[in-house]
C-alpha cells in the first residue's frame, strides 16, 4: 500500500523590510496613483488599481523586473532575494532539493540564471512554454536521487499542478499568490505519495507595505470569509478608494526600523 511517510511542518513566513531603491520606487508607484484614483471610474478605476497590484508586486520581487532595464539582478537590491539565497544556500549544504515558485516568468528565468551561474547550483526551469518532452525529461531528472540536489523553479500555473515533485523537501513560494488554495496545490508538488522526508514551506512577506497587509487579510479569518477572496487579485477592487490607498501605503517608520 503506497503511503505518504514525509509529514507537515510548521509553514514559516519570512519578514523583512525593502531595501532603500525598492521602498523609493514603491512610494512614487503609490504617490502617482493617489493622485489618479479618486478621479478614476468604472473599468478605469479598475483597470488603474490592477496594474498598480502588479507593479507593486515587481517591486518587492526586483527593482529589475519592474523598472525592465535589463539592470543587475543582484542581492544587494532586493532583500527578498538575498533572503533566498541564504536559505538555498542552507537547504543545498544539507543535501536538500527544493522548489521555487513564482508567478512571474521573467522572475523565473531571472532566478534561474542567477542561480546556476552565480550560485553554482543545478536547476530546472518549468514555465507555460516549456515543451511537454522537455518537462517530463526536467521531473524524470530531478525525481533521479542519483542526480543529487537541484533547485526545481516553477511558474505557479504550469507547474502548480499536475506533476510529482517528493525529491524536493522544501517548498519557497519566491511571490505571494492571494489565493491560499492556490498556493497549498502547488506546495502539495512535494508532498505526495512517496515523499520520504519533512516538508518545509517558506513564504515570503515585506513588512510595511501591500504583501503584509493582504497577508493579514487573508489569514484573518474574523474579518473576511475565504469565499471573498478570489483566484486573483480582482477582488481587491471592490475595496473603496480610501481602503485601497491604505492598503497599498508605505510604512515608513517600519523601513527605517528595518
Amino acid at each position: 500500500m503506497n503511503i505518504i511517510h514525509g509529514m507537515w511542518l510548521p509553514k514559516d513566513t519570512q519578514d523583512f523590510v525593502q531595501s532603500k531603491e525598492q521602498a523609493s520606487l514603491y512610494e512614487a508607484v503609490v504617490k502617482d496613483v493617489v493622485k489618479q484614483l479618486d478621479e478614476a471610474e468604472g473599468i478605469q478605476r479598475q483597470g488603474l488599481m490592477l496594474s498598480t497590484l502588479l507593479k507593486l508586486k515587481q517591486i518587492c520581487n526586483h527593482p529589475m523586473q519592474f523598472l525592465q532595464d535589463g539592470s543587475a539582478f543582484t542581492p544587494e537590491r532586493s532583500h527578498k532575494l538575498e533572503r533566498i539565497g541564504e536559505m538555498l544556500e542552507e537547504a543545498m549544504a544539507e543535501g536538500d532539493s527544493v522548489l521555487v515558485f513564482t508567478q512571474f516568468t521573467e522572475i523565473g528565468g531571472q532566478l534561474n540564471r542567477y542561480l546556476s551561474r552565480e550560485k553554482h547550483y543545478k536547476t530546472y526551469y518549468l514555465h507555460g512554454g516549456t515543451q511537454r518532452s522537455k518537462r517530463e525529461q526536467m521531473v524524470a531528472d530531478f525525481q533521479n536521487p542519483d542526480n543529487g540536489p537541484a533547485v526545481f523553479i516553477l511558474s505557479l500555473k504550469a507547474g502548480g499542478v499536475g506533476i510529482t515533485l517528493t525529491q524536493a523537501n522544501h517548498v519557497f513560494h519566491f511571490d505571494r499568490w492571494w489565493n491560499p488554495a492556490v498556493e497549498n496545490q502547488a506546495t502539495d508538488r512535494a508532498f505526495r505519495i512517496g515523499q520520504q522526508k519533512n516538508v518545509f514551506v517558506h513564504k515570503f512577506v515585506t513588512l510595511g507595505i501591500l504583501e503584509e497587509r493582504i497577508d493579514q487579510m487573508i489569514s484573518d479569518k474574523q474579518k473576511m470569509a475565504e469565499s471573498i477572496v478570489g483566484n486573483d487579485e480582482s477582488w481587491l477592487t471592490k475595496l473603496d478608494n480610501q481602503a485601497f490607498k491604505e492598503l497599498i501605503a508605505l510604512n515608513k517608520q517600519t523601513i527605517m526600523e528595518g
